[in-house]
């Protein structure tokens, strides 16, 4: 007999998923012994809805509040379909005694390498270059005015994680002069990593293009706002691979209309897909891609796999080192899985 005929079956709601992965999940769960429920969940209503009686969840967008977790007894798992996590009211899952994991690395190589096409675009002025050649001009002075090359560039990276470390890291080896700035990663990690640690005003203030790489929470939403956007260098660039939250779309429009930017690159977005009447889809000096720096058919089929098996695992009995509220445990006293 296999672990899964001796345990009760349950079910594992997929609430939402977008990604052309289905069949996936049902492969990786039902071959433990659980009964996988898709659904298209926008609202945390449909959330209550559709997961009654799950055992876990795998989320991609779908609100999961504490409305939510309090109406679904029998949840004892909830698997981020993604990295960021900011959709899940973790603290109200804490208090339930509901860990709470996402797929951290499934992506890092994807969003680094489309992290540094947006660098290498802006500071070698593509856009500008690709539109003037099509419009008829030869003029590599003109429309290439302001192309820098990398040594002498200071590229600014606004979070030390994985992928922010694998951004220094590459940038570094092209030649880039490389700043960091995470409150939560020791100095001296980033010095020995061949980086110069900051302070966020010091990020702001001596960079030539700034990257974000930090998680979006209360603390963190329009960290780039209009003072922020001020403070950068005239001319300077802004990379946005990470979560549209993180800057005042409407401030950074106007940053670039006025010429306080020079440029930007975004694949994230506050609203997405971005709105018709978005200020940035008339703001001049902007590269805009859609939401596609996590995008390989190979980092396609492991994020849904690896969401997957880290609920089997954890049903199941075995660690899951990527759970982020390590604390639920305290709370569910004997810390059992179903």
């Amino acid at each position: 007999m296999t672990p899964s005929d001796l345990r009760p079956r349950g079910v594992v709601v997929v609430t939402d998923s977008d990604l052309p992965t289905e069949g996936v999940a049902e492969r990786v769960l039902e071959a433990a012994g659980w009964t996988v429920r898709r659904a298209a969940c926008r609202t945390a209503d449909d959330v209550r809805e559709a997961a009654a009686g799950a055992v876990a969840l795998i989320v991609q967008w779908a609100p999961v509040d504490a409305s939510v977790l309090a109406n679904l007894p029998d949840c004892r798992f909830v698997s981020r379909l993604g990295i960021g996590y900011d959709m899940i009211d973790v603290a109200a899952a804490t208090e339930a005694g509901i860990p709470v994991a996402n797929v951290p690395d499934y992506c890092v190589e994807e969003v680094a390498a489309h992290t540094l096409a947006f660098v290498f675009s802006l500071t070698r002025r593509l856009p500008q270059l690709d539109a003037g050649l099509r419009a008829g001009r030869w003029a590599a002075s003109d429309d290439g005015d302001g192309a820098r090359r990398p040594q002498g560039t200071t590229v600014a990276v606004l979070g030390h994680g994985r992928i922010g470390a694998r951004v220094a890291q590459q940038a570094a080896s092209v030649g880039f002069d490389v700043l960091v700035h995470d409150p939560h990663v020791p100095a001296e990690r980033v010095e020995a990593a061949g980086h110069v640690a900051v302070t966020l005003d010091e990020a702001l203030e001596r960079a030539d293009v700034v990257s974000l790489h930090v998680p979006l929470t209360p603390q963190t939403r329009h960290l780039l706002d209009a003072p922020a956007l001020a403070r950068m260098r005239p001319g300077s660039a802004l990379v946005n691979t990470c979560r549209g939250g993180l800057v005042d779309e409407t401030a950074l429009a106007d940053a670039l209309r006025s010429g306080q930017l020079g440029a930007a690159a975004l694949d994230v977005f506050e609203s997405e897909p971005l709105p018709a009447d978005s200020p940035l889809r008339d703001a001049p000096n902007l590269l805009l891609s859609p939401h596609a720096a996590w995008y390989s058919p190979i980092a396609l089929l492991e994020l849904e796999e690896r969401a997957a098996q880290q609920v089997a695992d954890f049903l199941d009995g075995r660690p899951v080192p990527t759970i982020v509220n390590p604390g639920y445990a305290r709370v569910r006293a004997d810390g059992a899985p179903v």
